[in-house]
């Protein structure tokens, strides 16, 4: 009988907490930043809009990373080869140098002379389309992750004249940093999405695992009309790189912005994007590039052998007679929703 009336108060106790919790709301904020736009879904009982502590997020991240943002740190290394890092910029250079010796080099933010050589850094080339074979010749001599050296805080170029650009994973990092903060504020379902790159954590209004969508392409379609497929993020990172985003035709081929550090020339394989998940956007952002300079077959089969960074991607590619295929990691038809 003691028993029989303990559980009653139990499930009273907790019917009681269950009735007094405040629902959780839907609460969207969204805006512009770095260069593109941000859209914020968090679920909570205040729905005051936190835009204003959202934007000084970005703010702060901007005046460390951004070449945009004259004064900003990463500015400032550029011009004299050597900085005292906040903690911003000391956790996106470590993440770099990690994932450029994960890659061998693939990822390497010292391809700034690079970009800006191609025409898609902030200032532009005085020439236009591909660069002259003796420019990137001179701009390769610049070139390369082992020329920066960090000691605690502070963060040298070797050689004087290597510039770095962190475009190429910075706005994966702010992503987080935007999922942290949510959840310093006691907020635990909540989705960030930064210019299509994405985070997400706990559950949506419906109570569903937050899902989004991807393109993919039509069977057997040869001019690239994708239609939207639905990849679900359980407390995931997701991030893509692609060749239809910034880049240049000439003649019959497509010169996309990422570009090869180990050859200087821009991207111009047969690769429309390919899209990657990771345990956070941060790590996802910092793999999308060298996944795509592998190609198909090389990157998948990288996937598979390093487990230990927990990636998974989806291909969109052509095939040899221009037909648009897709081609996903064993992992990744599991995030699928068809």
């Amino acid at each position: 009988m003691k028993q029989f009336f303990f559980l009653a108060a139990l499930l009273w106790c907790a019917n009681t907490r269950a009735q007094q919790a405040p629902a959780l709301k839907l609460v969207t904020c969204e805006g512009k930043a770095q260069g593109t736009y941000y859209i914020v879904k968090y679920l909570s009982a205040d729905t005051t809009s936190m835009d204003k502590r959202i934007d000084s997020l970005f703010a702060v991240i901007d005046q460390s990373l951004s070449l945009y943002k004259p004064g900003s740190a990463i500015n400032r290394f550029n011009e004299t080869g050597h900085i005292t890092m906040d903690a911003h910029m000391k956790t996106v250079i470590q993440q770099a140098l990690f994932t450029s010796k994960a890659t061998n080099g693939l990822f390497d933010i010292t391809v700034k002379p690079l970009v800006y050589l191609w025409g898609f850094g902030v200032t532009k080339p005085s020439f236009k389309g591909v660069p002259p074979t003796d420019s990137i010749k001179a701009a390769m001599s610049y070139i390369g992750y082992r020329y920066l050296r960090v000691k605690g805080d502070q963060l040298y170029a070797a050689k004087k004249g290597v510039q770095i650009d962190c475009n190429g994973i910075a706005q994966g990092y702010t992503v987080d940093v935007i999922g942290q903060f949510l959840s310093q504020q006691g907020i635990n379902n909540y989705l960030v999405d930064v210019g299509g790159e994405l985070c997400a954590k706990g559950h949506n209004h419906l109570h569903k695992t937050w899902s989004v969508g991807i393109e993919r392409p039509s069977p057997g379609d040869t001019s690239y009309e994708p239609v939207q497929g639905l990849v679900r993020l359980p407390d995931k990172g997701i991030a893509t790189s692609g060749n239809y985003r910034r880049f240049f035709d000439q003649g019959r081929t497509r010169f996309a912005h990422t570009i090869h550090p180990l050859t200087g020339i821009a991207l111009h394989n047969n690769i429309i994007s390919v899209t990657v998940i990771a345990k956070d956007c941060f790590t996802a952002d910092a793999f999308d590039n060298p996944l795509i300079l592998m190609g198909v077959e090389k990157g998948l089969a990288y996937v598979e052998q390093h487990p230990e960074y927990g990636l998974e991607a989806i291909y969109i590619y052509k095939d040899k007679d221009g037909a648009i295929r897709e081609a996903f990691s064993k992992g990744f038809k599991a995030y699928m929703q068809f």
